[in-house]
């Protein structure tokens, strides 16, 4: 079989105005990226991968998408990398294939910290998989649902992790040329690593748009973080990844997803304001109880953060933010004047005007 294996460098159809020069592999091979010595013989690279992971013995998989199957793979090196290996069953098997496409084009024009590295990918008759960066702490929504690792999961952190995913966004949205769309942010794609530093993921339906060319596509998504515009138009824009950040920006806040906070806030603002019961919850109601409830600038700042996140959830979406706004603003450290024993209602903070 023909067998393709590339280590990812800086060559690619699209470009960062950030990141121009090319991060070109040691030809000498004294670089510690095993990936810049090994691109050399594709096929080792290969079988080492096979290897590691039993042929993707199902004791190996950590985590199972739409498009496929993610596995952990220690290396002979003794690298640990994460091996998304596409399905391959006839009826999908087309679909996988335009995924790969997709998530190679995206991620071969990016270099940001906030997003996995793609270290290469091997697309052959026999099995076709991508080779990323592990993270040890898995996903944002598996540190949500694990009761002990959230005690440590403080309020600083969850900021950082905010703001992680918002210059990810910014920075593919207004630095990339032309801008990629994820179109899938949630918290099961976000992943972060032992400082909590968060990682954008899974660019399998991501969208590179095409100045001067239609960029109407097929739905993607998933349920829960998706634009209310996508039940009307397949039209890919920015502001659908901002809404979708909103959705993951109140749902590290509260520690579960907001469902509920969503849908009253929808309802409210086709309706009367006084219909909306939740908007008259307290800030501390809102706010994830199993850590201690932030004081001081952090209460402040997250208070901040809530607000900004209401408005990226405004269901007309010329009136919600750009992320290059939300990532500018985070990273100023804004935040609102607030004691910890005033009674601020989540109504106080909807604010169209947050951004203008």
């Amino acid at each position: 079989c023909l067998l393709s294996l590339l280590l990812v460098v800086g060559a690619s159809s699209i470009g960062c105005r950030r990141v121009r020069k090319a991060e070109a592999s040691s030809i000498d091979g004294s670089s510690e990226n095993p990936w810049a010595i090994w691109s050399f013989d594709g096929r080792m690279v290969y079988e080492s991968i096979i290897e590691a992971t039993e042929e993707f013995d199902a004791k190996y998989c950590i985590g199972v998408g739409g498009q496929g199957s993610v596995y952990k793979a220690q290396l002979q090196t003794g690298e640990i990398v994460a091996v998304k290996k596409l399905n391959d069953s006839p009826d999908i098997e087309m679909a996988s294939q335009k995924a790969l496409e997709r998530e190679i084009r995206a991620l071969t024009g990016t270099r940001h910290r906030n997003i996995v590295k793609l270290y290469g990918f091997c697309s052959s008759s026999r099995h076709s998989f991508l080779v990323y960066e592990f993270f040890q702490f898995g996903s944002l929504k598996d540190v949500l649902n694990n009761e002990q690792r959230i005690t440590t999961f403080d309020w600083n952190k969850r900021v950082n992790v905010i703001k992680g995913v918002a210059n990810a966004l910014s920075y593919m949205h207004h630095e990339c040329s032309p801008p990629v769309i994820h179109r899938d942010i949630s918290s099961k794609n976000i992943l972060l690593d032992e400082e909590y530093e968060a990682h954008v993921s899974d660019f399998g339906t991501a969208k590179v748009l095409q100045p001067y060319l239609s960029n109407w596509t097929s739905f993607a998504g998933t349920f829960g973080y998706t634009a209310p515009e996508l039940a009307y138009t397949m039209e890919a824009k920015e502001k659908c990844d901002v809404y979708s950040f909103g959705v993951v920006t109140l749902e590290v806040i509260m520690g579960r997803h907001p469902g509920d906070l969503v849908s009253s806030l929808a309802s409210s603002s086709s309706a009367s304001s006084s219909n909306s019961t939740t908007s008259h919850w307290p800030l501390q109601q809102v706010l994830d109880k199993r850590v201690p409830y932030p004081i001081g600038d952090v209460l402040g700042q997250v208070a901040f953060i809530v607000k900004m996140a209401l408005s990226c959830l405004n269901p007309k979406q010329e009136h919600r933010p750009s992320m290059q706004q939300v990532s500018q603003a985070i990273s100023a450290h804004s935040s609102i004047r607030i004691s910890s024993s005033e009674d601020i209602k989540l109504e106080e903070l909807v604010d169209p005007r947050c951004f203008s």
